[in-house]
């Protein structure tokens, strides 16, 4: 039986958790310069902050530090999730799993041998996950989300990568016991540019603008200055508003192409997009500034 005096308390420094958040938050509004530089900052309100191993952070600079938009997501549903794509850029060709957890602290084995036999028994790991784990996760019931090799520590991902679909097993980590389920896998997928001379030719192609669905993320000015036939302006300092009906507004299925003025902001969303389950997304390389000095010269530059 489990008893109310096993329930650990929350670790509030550390912050108990599995990978960092590879989905980036985007300025809320872009630097007056013409040149726009977007802050990223590694955080998720969603998918837990540690054991990975030091990673640097990007080279990135900003001109102004501003509130940012979070682009994690954190009302979406078990279902949004489950159909979710960590964005980063990886080696390719390798397995996905989406997988959620819960953890105790190092000192709390009895706790968990009594977890996994409630789980045994018929519970679920994600209602205890709610209930007893350490983990931020917890408010998600335990969800971490798609993950590949290489964003866990050695010994989460090794119980993870060899875990049956659907089996609950344990593991031991610095940051205490960990039960974990993998309840999916797939192959990777990958983020593509599109150089600007590609969407040129493509932008010619009989259909083409009926079928793709092509979205930019600058601001109104600047497609007052600027702006190709057939995209849909989505500006980032809207994100609130359409961001959470982008997957009724925008078929996950089709190719999607994300353009902006220097193609950074539009990286950032393309990464997102993927995060909702969007699957053929290209970001247009150089943005809409090397379109116009690299494949049509009669587009403004500013």
């Amino acid at each position: 039986m489990l008893r109310a005096s096993h329930l650990p308390p929350i670790a509030s420094p550390a912050l108990s958790a599995l990978r960092l958040s590879l989905i980036p938050t985007l300025n809320h509004s872009p630097p007056s310069s013409h040149h726009r530089f977007s802050t990223f900052t590694p955080l998720h309100a969603y998918t837990p902050k540690t054991l990975l191993p030091n990673s640097p952070s990007p080279p990135y600079r900003t001109l102004k530090r501003v509130a940012p938009i979070d682009l994690s997501m954190p009302q979406r549903t078990t279902s949004v999730i489950a159909a979710s794509y960590s964005a980063a850029s990886g080696s390719g060709g390798g397995r996905e799993i989406l997988v959620q957890h819960l953890l105790v602290k190092e000192d709390d084995l009895k706790l968990l041998l009594e977890l996994q036999q409630n789980i045994a028994g018929g519970a679920d790991l994600s209602d205890l996950a709610v209930e007893y784990s350490i983990c931020p996760s917890r408010g998600e019931g335990g969800m971490l989300g798609w993950m590949r090799k290489g964003q866990m520590v050695p010994e989460f991902e090794e119980a993870a990568f060899s875990a049956p679909l659907n089996k609950v097993v344990r593991c031991k980590t610095k940051f205490g016991w960990h039960l974990l389920q993998v309840l999916s896998e797939r192959e990777e997928l990958l983020l593509q540019d599109i150089q600007p001379d590609e969407l040129h030719v493509k932008m010619q192609e009989p259909g083409f603008l009926e079928e793709a669905q092509l979205i930019d993320v600058r601001e109104p000015d600047e497609v007052a200055q600027a702006s190709l036939p057939g995209f849909q302006v989505l500006p980032l300092c809207e994100f609130g508003s359409w961001g959470p009906e982008i997957t009724t507004k925008f078929d996950p299925q089709k190719d999607t192409y994300v353009l902006c003025h220097h193609g950074m902001r539009s990286l950032q969303v393309a990464k997102w997009l993927q995060t909702q389950g969007f699957t053929k997304v290209f970001n247009v390389s150089g943005g809409i500034h090397a379109y116009a000095t690299k494949a049509d010269p009669s587009v403004p530059t500013y």
